[in-house]
Order: structure tokens, then C-alpha cells, then sequence
């Protein structure tokens, strides 16, 4: 099944325009130019996995997750995800992704190719501490930004040209301290794309050493 779904994800990013047009028979212009290659996932569901497949899987490097399902009566089913993929989106050049940009927002991989390289570092040093504080986390890219999730987004990812900015899924109210030095901003009336009332700016690397311990309350109390 592994090798199967491998076999579809590669035939599939060699046939994008393919696909695209697919969608647009399909579904419309509109769906289709939604549709976001920088993260490409393949997700195998099965009863269970043996130790083997996870550690091929982590040798490949590729963003393949394995689900495993368990029944409870003829009403319930459990999924439970077994690995945590490590891998990073796939950045295709600035003037490529610039020249296909299709609205005035540019999408996160565009972001991302459009920063600093100190804060690319940054951002995959946050991508690595969220998906490091449990096998629950996963991470979903989206077009304009990107979600760490348990069973809803409990912290979600902008990327700017000098910072990245944080949304937590915490009550402001309970970290008057951090507000007052300027470390918490209180967007629960600002609009922003990723989910969450907390917002935090990062512009270096200690900037987000001084705000781990948020990132472990905002798991902790999701």
C-alpha cells in the first residue's frame, strides 16, 4: 500500500497541469487555482503497521503519514496517526511563484521563498519544536498559512518579509505580563488569517527561545 501511494504521489506531481485541468472540468477555475503543491501528502489507513513500515517510511523523507483505525462496536472507529513525517515544503523559485500568482495575497510557500534565510531557519526550528511536542500534533499548510493541529489548530504560522508572526489559541487576558512587555498582542478584534486571540511577533532566533514556554501552555491547555 506504501509503495502504491508513493507510485500516485509521484505520477501526480509529474502531471500537475493535468490534474489542474481535471479540477477545472470538475469543479471550476476557482478550485483549481486553490490547489497547493508545496506540501503533497500521501495517508495510508489500515488496520496496523509493523515497526518496519514506520522506519521506511522516516527513511524516505517523504510526506507520508500512517493512520491507524481500531472499531469499538458497530458505531465508533478511532484514527490514530503513528508517525510524524519530517519533511519540508517543497519552495519552488521567488520569479516562478511571483509569475503565477493569481491574487494580490501571496500564498505561504510564496512567503516563505520571499524571506530572509535566517528566518526560513527560524520558521523550520518552530516547524520542528511543535511537531516535537507530541504525537498528536500535525501540521497542515494551507494556502496562507500554516496549522499546527491536535483535534482543532491550537498555533498557526504567517510568514512576513522581516518577521513571522504566531497565532495561539490562548486566552490573552490570562498573560497580562506578556501583553504589557509587548510579547502577547491581543487580536481577538484584528483580523489575520491563521486561527487563534494570541498573536506573537518573531524577528530573531532568541525571540523564539523567549516564547517556547507559550508554545508548551498552548499545548498543554488544547
Amino acid at each position: 500500500m506504501i509503495n502504491q501511494g508513493l507510485f500516485y504521489l509521484d505520477w501526480l506531481m509529474d502531471h500537475k497541469a493535468d490534474f489542474k485541468l481535471l479540477t477545472i472540468e470538475k469543479l471550476g477555475i476557482e478550485a483549481a487555482n486553490k490547489i497547493d503543491w508545496s506540501m503533497p501528502c500521501v495517508i495510508c489507513i489500515a488496520s496496523d503497521f509493523t515497526k518496519f513500515d514506520e522506519h521506511a517510511v522516516n527513511q524516505m523523507q517523504k510526506n507520508i503519514k500512517l493512520i491507524k483505525y481500531k472499531k469499538f462496536g458497530d458505531e465508533l472507529i478511532l484514527f490514530e496517526q503513528i508517525n510524524a513525517p519530517d519533511v519540508k515544503p517543497i519552495v519552488e523559485p521567488l520569479a516562478d511563484v511571483q509569475q503565477a500568482r493569481k491574487s494580490a495575497d501571496k500564498t505561504f510557500a510564496e512567503q516563505l521563498a520571499g524571506t530572509s534565510e535566517e528566518l526560513r531557519e527560524i520558521y523550520y526550528a518552530i516547524r520542528d519544536y511543535m511537531l516535537s511536542l507530541g504525537d498528536d500534533i500535525s501540521e497542515n499548510q494551507l494556502k496562507l498559512y500554516c496549522a499546527y493541529k491536535k483535534i482543532k489548530n491550537i498555533v498557526c504560522v504567517e510568514i512576513r518579509q522581516r518577521n513571522i508572526l504566531l497565532y495561539l489559541k490562548l486566552n490573552p487576558d490570562a498573560f497580562p505580563e506578556e501583553q504589557k512587555k509587548g510579547i502577547i498582542r491581543d487580536v481577538r478584534n484584528v483580523g489575520h488569517w491563521g486561527t487563534g486571540d494570541a498573536e506573537i511577533t518573531i524577528k530573531t532566533a532568541k525571540d523564539f527561545e523567549d516564547i517556547k514556554y507559550l508554545l508548551d501552555v498552548c499545548y498543554n491547555e488544547n
